[in-house]
């Protein structure tokens, strides 16, 4: 195929609508940063107070997005990825480890964790820079496990537990691994599966880990669907993680025994207070040595230490349900069977008929609470559970309210700050942060009054928490932010003065040609010799070439050509 001479002319000579030019320039002017006496109160930083500008791409060029009011400056921990370079690899929850210096993420292949002294460091896994991780900050994957649902961290232990779909549970060891090693060599022996493994690992649930959590005495809870929660010993975790990893195995068949099923333990005569839904929280009041566990619309109050259920609750009713008097029930049922022996007919069936009835009138009433939570109204479904350093409880729904509990589950109050969903609460000392759908983030104290937001990402925010100096927002297309726990502050000005001082160093001016054309080669098969003759031309020319191959042409020859050959 020859080169057209009619159609592929000088760049000078081609139409203006062939070309499109993009130009980047600062929005705002450099100012010096501000300067003020020794023993006198910094001022008000000169400069911008709104937010750094920012710049998106698309197909038509370069643009900049409408300001987002009163957003600080962040800490891009893992900026947000392409869609199409995650699959396997989505983010699912974040927590802090390890004294709060490290990010542990629960992604679709496993978990991987960020060291924060590494933040500013280059980006991949093991020096890799992975498709999708360019710019992040260095972290450490592990080896490839079910995807991974949900975290608790173990601070006395030293250990971040991960809750999966396959319903296992996995230990891994938080201690500090310093830098990254090298990547080994591409055709070397060695592991490339990950950068660590697991430390203990059992089968906990035939159905998904749905949430966990640790109490203060050293016992793991953990939830799962259909009303499912199973707490395991603290003793046997200790054991089996004392034990070698090559043994590993063994202790963990331990630990699988080691548990109580507490749906099984409050169930009397087939009657089970607990509504079957799916446990999505579960809490841990370290003060009144209590455990909350719930779904969406419900939840029940535990005895953390003596595994008693104190209280079943609805967002609309409170259904007492005291495990003391269904085991009296349970008792007088036994005692039933026994008195037949020795008692009339009548007087057993006058007995047996009360006792039945009883059953029957707290199974009405776990009943209308089970309908309640599982067939109720979607816009009222609890998705945010936390606790502030009160002892108070936190509630976030998908309608935007927010409601504060009592250590007992009584509500005190209702709060309305936002239209959009509520999807995480983080609490850190008198301050409460609430994620949103929409991407917003609101900052409150713990008497429910606001005191600022933000627009952090484009995306819902499903996970937050705390490390350092800084709460993390992990959006649901994967991207990660840190917000200094300061902000919105006087801090923010001063970091946006610096930065902008140095705009220079981290933008620049650039001008493209760019060549937009198409090419039918005529049912023919196309060679690199035929395109480099359509696009001869020298490089210094070239800004950016884009070339759309037409859908090729079924003619009369070529399908002859092509029934002759099956022939």
């Amino acid at each position: 195929m020859s080169r057209n001479p009619d159609f592929f002319s000088d760049w000078d000579d081609l139409p203006a609508e062939f070309f499109t030019a993009a130009t980047i320039t600062p929005t705002a002017p450099l100012r010096p940063p501000p300067s003020a006496p020794a023993d006198t109160s910094w001022p008000a930083p000169s400069g911008p107070a709104g937010p750094l500008p920012e710049f998106s791409g698309r197909a038509d060029g370069i643009f900049s997005p409408p300001p987002r009011p009163s957003r600080p400056p962040s800490l891009d921990l893992r900026p947000r990825p392409l869609r199409e370079t995650q699959a396997g690899s989505f983010l699912r929850a974040i927590a802090a480890a390890a004294d709060d210096d490290q990010i542990w993420a629960a992604q679709e292949s496993g978990v991987r964790f960020w060291n924060l002294c590494e933040a500013f460091g280059d980006g991949g896994a093991r020096g890799r820079a992975r498709r999708g991780d360019e710019e992040s900050a260095p972290f450490w994957e592990s080896c490839r496990t079910a995807p991974a649902l949900c975290l608790a961290v173990d601070r006395g232990r030293r250990v971040v537990w991960s809750g999966h779909r396959d319903g296992r549970i996995l230990g891994w060891r938080t201690e500090s691994r310093g830098p990254l090693p090298p990547p080994p060599p591409p055709n070397s022996s060695v592991d490339q599966s990950g950068d660590f493994k697991e430390c203990l690992a059992w089968n906990a649930h035939r159905a998904p880990v749905l949430s966990m959590v640790v109490t203060p005495y050293g016992d793991l809870w953990s939830g799962s669907e259909v009303g499912i929660v199973k707490v395991w010993s603290k003793d046997a975790l200790e054991h089996s993680l004392s034990v070698a990893i090559e043994e590993s195995h063994k202790v963990s068949q331990l630990v699988e025994r080691s548990y109580v099923d507490l749906k099984s333990l409050v169930t009397y005569g087939g009657v089970c207070p607990l509504p079957t839904v799916d446990v999505k929280h579960l809490l841990s009041d370290n003060s009144r040595s209590k455990v909350w566990s719930g779904g969406y619309l419900s939840f029940a109050l535990w005895d953390s230490r003596t595994k008693e259920l104190l209280k079943v609750i609805n967002i609309d009713v409170q259904v007492e349900t005291r495990f003391d008097i269904l085991s009296v029930q349970g008792a007088y049922e036994e005692d039933d069977t026994k008195i037949n022996l020795f008692s009339s007919f009548k007087k057993d069936k006058s007995q047996s008929s009360r006792s039945r009835n009883a059953l029957i009138g707290a199974a009405d009433a776990v009943r209308r609470v089970a309908v309640k939570a599982g067939f109720g109204d979607d816009n009222r479904r609890i998705e945010a559970l936390a606790m502030s350093m009160d002892g108070t409880i936190w509630t976030g729904s998908a309608n935007g309210s927010l409601a504060l509990w009592d250590g007992n589950g009584n509500r005190l109050q209702e709060f309305q700050h936002h239209a959009s969903s509520i999807l995480c609460i983080c609490t850190f000392g008198l301050r409460v942060w609430v994620g949103y759908m929409d991407g917003t983030v609101h900052l409150m104290d713990i008497e429910g009054n606001l005191i600022g937001g933000w627009v952090a990402h484009n995306n819902p925010i499903i996970k937050m928490a705390v490390a350092g100096l800084y709460i993390f927002t992990l959006a649901n297309h994967g991207g990660i932010c840190g917000w200094n726990l300061s902000s919105p502050g006087p801090i923010d000005n001063i970091l946006q003065s610096e930065l902008i001082q140095k705009e220079t160093l981290y933008s620049k001016f650039e001008h493209l040609k760019i060549l937009v054309g198409t090419w039918n080669v005529g049912q023919e098969r196309a060679s690199y010799n035929s395109l480099a003759a359509l696009l001869d031309f020298s490089e210094s020319e070239v800004g950016l070439v884009v070339v759309g191959l037409q859908e090729v042409e079924m003619g009369a020859g070529y399908l002859a050509i092509a029934a002759a050959k099956e022939k």
